[in-house]
């Protein structure tokens, strides 16, 4: 059958929705508790001024954004921006999610995360949850930048600020709340925005009270409302998939990550499960590459069927 083949089984695309339900993550409990970091890129053309890259941060629970334009995706670049772009300007995250790329493995970045006192946990590169919003946001990005830039393209650095301040003061549809807010504790002025006076000042003793009364209520809300939408796109997700399961020593094949054309084989492998981390994520090592070893989760395996002798 089709499935003994290896070179079909790698080359030939699945009809059937991806196995594995949907671990949605869990939305943390206030602001700046659990943002996430990646490199978008490289974008062509390169701007004017050399950059290929967007760096970007998102609160998972405000989806408030930071991004910047960059020349490359090493982890010196990244340290630079967590810094600069990050912590002197709003103050210190409690948990940063990465992938596994090695500008958010390397030493550096290791070393700083542990003197500034951050949690860094690592996503599969392959998991639907936790890339998902990343790649939803890269889309929006991509597609605004466009609009706003010149005919060659070569100045979307110059556009990233406005698209970026815009993304932040437009109600969020998965939290039904502006991220500004979210993170001020007020609605954005916006340029030409003549419905406030030129300067208020409050008298009001318990404005601070109030104020931390207000975040309460939207951060319980868009907490909510984040539930609420991780429910319907669990649903949605998990319609059909079967749940299979694997063992140690099974043979399996793994997507192919980063497809540089459609000729690309769409699967890798084989791989030899040699570990269960967890229900759905596994470490695998290739079968002749020995020094192949990489952590995978179920939706990206495929099992590999040895083919039957016709004797």
């Amino acid at each position: 059958g089709i499935k003994s083949c290896l070179i079909c089984s790698q080359n030939n695309p699945l009809r059937k929705k991806p196995p594995g339900a949907l671990k949605p993550i869990k939305p943390p409990d206030g602001i700046w508790q659990l943002l996430t970091m990646d490199f978008h890129g490289p974008i062509t053309p390169t701007t004017k001024n050399g950059n290929k890259y967007i760096i970007s941060l998102t609160d998972v629970l405000s989806k408030f954004i930071i991004t910047k334009a960059v020349r490359d995706c090493t982890a010196t670049t990244a340290a630079r921006f967590l810094i600069d772009e990050v912590i002197l300007k709003y103050g210190t995250p409690k948990c940063i999610l990465t992938d596994n790329g090695t500008h958010f493995t390397a030493k550096m970045m290791t070393e700083l995360f542990k003197q500034i006192g951050i949690t860094h946990l690592y996503s599969t590169p392959y998991h639907p949850m936790t890339n998902g919003q990343i790649e939803r946001f890269n889309a929006t990005m991509d597609a605004k930048i466009a609009a706003l830039s010149n005919e060659k393209r070569t100045n979307w650095d110059e556009q990233l600020p406005f698209v970026t301040f815009n993304y932040s003061t437009t109600i969020h549809r998965t939290t039904n709340q502006i991220p500004f807010e979210l993170i001020y504790g007020r609605k954005p002025i916006l340029p030409f925005d003549q419905q406030q006076p030129l300067v208020t000042l409050s008298q009001d003793p318990e404005h601070k009270t109030k104020l931390n009364q207000h975040l309460s209520v939207l951060t319980e809300q868009a907490k909510t409302k984040i539930l609420e939408q991780q429910r319907k796109y669990k649903e949605r997700y998990d319609r059909f998939r079967t749940n299979p399961t694997y063992k140690i020593n099974d043979i399996i094949l793994i997507k192919t990550l980063n497809k540089r054309n459609k000729f690309d084989i769409r699967y890798e492998g084989p791989f030899k499960i040699t570990q269960q981390l967890g229900k759905k994520t596994f470490i695998v090592q290739h079968i002749k590459k020995h020094t192949l070893v990489r952590q995978v989760t179920i939706d990206v395996i495929i099992p590999l069927y040895e083919r039957k002798s016709m004797d």
